[in-house]
């Protein structure tokens, strides 16, 4: 079974080999969940051969500037920074039965580097809720 952890770091070092830049935020609260902060981060990088640069958004400011619901949320910018694709990886879920391959992510950055208009359909993220600092949720959450 592919984990959408291992198939990312997979579709990171392909792109990154077609020229994209890759990098991935975190922004959940670490004062309540400290199983989430920079130190885990770095081995989990490590432990699952991320390639690209693992940030934490300790002020969650990154998260709130583009509306990010959920872990993982993905955003594609094209090389002028104007969002480009902003959904899913792929349309697996849990107990669906759909494998975990990317196929979205992939073909919003194989049109995007075929300077092609973004996919017409972008359908959402599914995953766990950004653990939000208490007070700091954003006024879009829950929307």
């Amino acid at each position: 079974m592919v984990l959408i952890k291992d198939e990312f770091a997979r579709f990171a070092r392909e792109y990154q080999a077609k020229g994209l830049d890759i990098v991935a935020i975190s922004a959940n609260d670490v004062d309540n969940y400290p199983q989430d902060g920079p130190d885990n981060m770095r081995e989990f990088a490590e432990a699952n051969g991320f390639a690209f640069p693992y940030l934490y958004d300790a002020s969650q400011t990154v998260a709130k500037a583009y509306h990010a619901a959920c872990t993982p949320d993905f955003f594609m910018f094209d090389s002028t920074g104007k969002l480009y694709y902003r959904g899913q990886f792929d349309n697996a879920r849990p107990g669906s039965g759909s494998s975990v391959t990317g196929q979205d992510m992939r073909s919003a950055a194989d049109a995007l580097l075929n300077g092609e208009a973004p996919p017409e359909r972008q359908i959402a993220s599914l995953g766990c809720n950004i653990k939000w600092k208490p007070g700091n949720e954003p006024t879009y959450y829950g929307q």
